[in-house]
């Protein structure tokens, strides 16, 4: 929607709606208060938040004494309560850390000290013959790991849109296709130019990600310079899914936490990422060297794999600094917070990022009065573990459009097709449906039901309801509203 004239003044306007800038904005609905969040995307969670590798860190290996690793401990049980509450696929294999040299078998020990140090008591060595019996599909030469039982696999694009539904749901505006041009302290409040019109908002939170550090430099500072770091990453098909039992982790160095196997929530087996540092903002293509490099490693990790066929490839950002830690600054006399800096863990560490980050406008003077009622959401399940519309006789009896798949690679119906364009947080395209319901993730990606798919996008262009209009549907489709 076009803003020519300033929108009425918000308490808080969040720069960016990836996983930390709609946990932020979820924490923020549960107050009194009028929030904003302007993202220069198309839809939510279209950044790094899309690409990563979708595992839930218990922050065993966060540097103790560190923010990161603070954030991590405290969301982690915030996470797996909210996951259940709102049907997050979200599941916890545990991982086991391998070491394959001398050099990386006598650094267990210092790990294991370092998790117990970061509050995770329940790592433990695991000797070569368990790690095998466990693992029968792993590389030969092995020497020995650590197991830790807390890590888990989630769906990186239900977490975000989760949050983001429960924020619109209790009264926050999200502007997508809004990127932020400058931000101008007329005193009293910020004036935030955007090419739709300007928002004007007492205090700024920069949830910017890769652009973190512009927004910060808008606002004055020069903390940190965002070096992005690319990660590629393969997508076995589902097939390969009995080959790894757990999430196979190498020894992690300063740099990154190297290579992985891990299987996902949606039944299929997930290698990478590299860690390359490059200077473009955009740089999300894959390369042949990067992906070369990925095989070669997971030849050595689970050799069985490289046999199997590959459904995606794909390559996302990470936003790293010169800083080993999350760049979290509160200027109180400015009103304004920055979460920069959050690399690899942001999935997992965002609840705790965001009730850390309310606590500090709070600290800083903004008033905060919690709602007389909240409502909570209910995502459509999309996780192989969960009762998918397909299977659900109930669902199927209720509305005949679940019964009706249209992408067979993943199953999906054309109900939850039309559930996605109805819904509070509607998808908008071809790749937005594709992050709420699967369809066209699959071995043939979208090649016999993009089509169909695409008729149904267009059938529901230009009706597709914006926040208010979705709110009082008859009938909620995924981000439903319960109480």
């Amino acid at each position: 929607m076009s803003r020519a004239d300033p929108q009425p003044g918000y308490d808080v306007a969040v720069v960016g709606a990836g996983v930390v800038g709609v946990a932020i904005a979820r924490e923020l609905s549960c107050y009194q208060l009028r929030a904003v969040v302007i993202e220069a995307g198309s839809d939510v969670g279209t950044g790094t938040t899309k690409a990563n590798t979708a595992i839930r860190h218990t922050g065993f290996d966060a540097k103790p004494g560190s923010l990161e690793a603070a954030l991590l401990r405290r969301a982690y049980p915030l996470l797996t309560d909210y996951a259940g509450r709102t049907g997050i696929p979200l599941e916890t294999p545990g991982a086991l850390l391998v070491a394959w040299n001398a050099e990386q078998l006598a650094r267990l020990d210092a790990l294991a000290m370092q998790a117990k140090e970061n509050g995770i008591g329940d790592v433990h060595p695991v000797a070569v013959d368990e790690l095998y019996a466990r693992e029968p599909h792993l590389g030969a030469g092995a020497l020995g790991g650590l197991a830790i039982p807390g890590e888990g696999i989630m769906c990186p694009f239900t977490t975000p849109l989760a949050f983001a539904t429960e924020a619109v749901t209790n009264g926050v505006r999200i502007e997508l296709d809004t990127p932020v041009l400058s931000i101008q302290d007329r005193g009293a409040d910020y004036a935030i130019s955007t090419p739709r019109g300007p928002v004007r908002a007492r205090w700024v939170v920069n949830a910017a990600g890769l652009f973190s550090d512009v927004i910060d430099r808008m606002m004055g500072h020069d903390r940190f310079t965002v070096s992005p770091r690319r990660g590629q990453l393969i997508v076995f098909d589902k097939l390969a899914r009995p080959l790894v039992s757990s999430i196979l982790l190498p020894v992690p160095t300063a740099v990154s936490k190297g290579v992985l196997v891990a299987p996902t929530v949606f039944g299929n087996v997930l290698l990478g990422p590299t860690a390359e540092e490059v200077t473009d903002r955009g740089a999300t293509e894959t390369t042949a060297s990067g992906l070369a490099d990925l095989m070669a490693k997971g030849r050595a990790i689970v050799p069985a794999l490289l046999g199997e066929e590959v459904t995606a490839t794909y390559a996302g950002l990470r936003a790293a600094t010169e800083h080993a830690d999350y760049q979290i600054h509160c200027d109180a006399t400015q009103r304004y917070v920055c979460a920069g800096g959050i690399r690899s863990t942001g999935l997992s560490a965002s609840m705790g990022i965001a009730a850390h980050v309310v606590e500090l406008l709070a600290e800083a003077g903004l008033r905060l009065a919690r709602a007389t009622s909240h409502q909570g959401v209910r995502m459509p399940p999309v996780g192989e573990s969960q009762l998918r519309p397909f299977r659900d006789a109930q669902a199927i009896a209720g509305n005949t459009a679940y019964g009706e798949i249209v992408c067979h690679c993943e199953r999906v119906t054309r109900g939850e097709l039309v559930d996605a364009l109805r819904a509070p947080l509607a998808a908008r395209t071809m790749d937005g449906l594709r992050r709420r319901t699967r369809a066209g993730l699959g071995r043939c990606q979208g090649f016999y039901c993009s089509a169909a798919v695409t008729s149904l996008l267009d059938e529901h262009e230009g009706s597709v309801m914006d926040t208010s209009q979705a709110m009082q549907a008859d009938r909620p489709g995924p981000g439903s509203v319960t109480r």
